[in-house]
């Protein structure tokens, strides 16, 4: 089969020259950048980044299977497969052990914001010991916006932080509640209501329809002025003009992205003056989860190549 990678060729974590080593017996190539130029050919699309078109799709002539390498597949025109009998399917976080690897990049950055990252680096240039004085986590109330794998993973972990957590979940809020165990679980509707409790608002929700912009001039202006906000799912869910005037008239105390409202977004982009706190889209590439990746892409893989249904499927 011929597998096209639509991505610089060491991306995530190397993932391209592992899975080659791991299924040597396909046609594979890379793009070298998040584009497709064509379809025409290709057996097994990994997107990555890459929007996936309706128009791209249509120009596809052999192609069976779009097959994510994580959970995201919200560039991919899902309603277009469908209609072209292209199966697409993704790698869930918490399968993988890319859950885990991402709770661990959120809790990074609260540490990095709560203790005052910019200012340990001026009291190191400076020459400067026993400044600045951080704030502790512990006492604080950390809002999770989603508590799927990821928001799991980071319940997990917050735990021994002796923290307050509170959280969002879209079905069933109650029963997520109590099999938790947190202290307040909401429905989206309830949003308002975690953004002015929070000390650190964390989002590990998808992409849909629905979350586009969900944190906007209004949500900010509802936070407090001393809370951080925090992107572990995808750029498109904050509004990014929001977000530099809430960082700019303080309405916020920071943001930590892994990422960002265009990838790779643009260094001198203003927005990085303020109290903003970056990894490179990276949260999920670690040693663990890319054996747990790996696995999982193999497998549909193999199954494609014995006309069986892949797994972890997703259509609208």
């Amino acid at each position: 089969m011929k597998i096209l990678f639509s991505a610089p060729e060491n991306a995530f974590g190397g993932f391209y020259g592992l899975i080659r080593s791991e299924l040597p017996q396909h046609r594979y190539e890379v793009t070298g950048r998040f584009e497709i130029d064509t379809l025409k050919g290709v057996h097994v699309l990994i997107p990555t980044m890459t929007t996936v078109t309706r128009e791209i799709l249509e120009e596809a002539d052999q192609l069976r299977l779009i097959q994510q390498c994580g959970a995201g597949i919200d560039m991919v025109d899902l309603e277009a497969a469908r209609d072209l009998n292209i199966w697409v399917a993704n790698v869930p976080a918490d399968s993988s052990g890319s859950a885990d690897s991402v709770a661990e990049v959120g809790i990074y950055l609260m540490v990095g914001l709560a203790r005052d990252f910019r200012s340990m680096a001026r009291s190191m240039a400076n020459r400067k010991m026993g400044e600045p004085q951080g704030s502790a986590l512990m006492g604080k109330t950390v809002g999770l916006v989603g508590l799927g794998g990821i928001g799991k993973a980071l319940v997990k972990r917050l735990r021994p932080f002796d923290v307050h957590i509170i959280g969002i979940k879209r079905d069933d809020p109650q029963k997520a509640k109590e099999e938790l165990g947190l202290q307040w679980v909401g429905g989206p509707e309830d949003l308002p209501e975690l953004l002015r409790r929070a000390d650190f608002v964390i989002l590990c929700l998808p992409s849909t329809k629905e979350t586009q912009n969900m944190i906007d001039g209004e949500a900010f202006s509802s936070m407090k002025q001393s809370a951080f906000l925090i992107n572990l799912a995808r750029g498109g869910l904050v509004d990014r003009n929001a977000l530099e005037e809430a960082l700019a008239s303080q309405k916020i105390a920071g943001a930590g992205l892994d990422v960002f409202w265009e990838e790779p977004p643009d260094p001198e982009d203003p927005i990085f003056s303020y109290n903003v706190l970056v990894t490179p889209h990276i949260a999920g590439a670690t040693d663990v989860s890319m054996r747990g990746i790996v696995a999982a892409v193999a497998e549909n893989l193999n199954r494609i190549e014995k006309n069986e249904e892949p797994l972890n499927l997703k259509y609208p």
